[in-house]
């Protein structure tokens, strides 16, 4: 745990964890940052817990991050899916600190030639059907994605099949839990 104690310097649009629901801040408010992890930040408040995007890291006294991508299209336009699975392992749970990549979340990723361009296909799951998180996460995964060159458009779609477990979990990822 980060454990570091901040006073909130403008309002802020946050994520509630883990409903997903969009809750303004205040200016004012009393935040202790407990992960920063994928450019955002999960905080706690006196009513519960938050992730806060990059953008807003001033409003938390963090120095905002340029996180565009430094990759460059295929020979046809097309984006390098390697620059999309780096992105994708910007994206976090908020509760867990280990990227939707390792945690074997991701089920498939497809670049697919579209009328406005390429277009980015994945299906992804979540370790609970309950995870109010789902649509904030995979809008996440979708964003950072946007940011690769050569991607015109992206759907991230949550699947429940097969049935996520922890033997999905990447080497990587086990180590970071301590589960290996």
């Amino acid at each position: 745990m980060i454990d570091r104690d901040r006073i909130l310097s403008r309002d802020v649009t946050a994520t509630q964890i883990p409903s997903g629901d969009k809750t303004l801040l205040a200016a004012g408010t009393r935040i202790t940052i407990s992960q920063t992890l994928g450019g955002t930040y999960t905080v706690a408040t006196d009513f519960g817990l938050f992730r806060i995007d990059a953008k807003d890291g001033d409003a938390i006294g963090e120095q905002i991050v340029d996180h565009s991508v430094k990759a460059s299209t295929l020979a046809d336009g097309a984006p390098d899916p390697q620059a999309v699975w780096d992105q994708l392992r910007l994206v976090f749970d908020p509760e867990i600190p280990v990227n939707i990549v390792d945690l074997g979340l991701v089920y498939s990723m497809d670049v697919v030639k579209a009328d406005t361009g390429h277009k980015v296909n994945v299906a992804m799951t979540l370790t609970a059907p309950g995870c109010g998180m789902g649509p904030a996460i995979a809008e996440d995964a979708k964003t950072k994605i946007l940011l690769v060159p050569g991607v015109a458009d992206a759907d991230v779609r949550i699947t429940w099949e097969p049935a996520w477990n922890q033997s999905m979990i990447s080497e990587e990822g086990k180590m970071k839990l301590g589960l290996i």
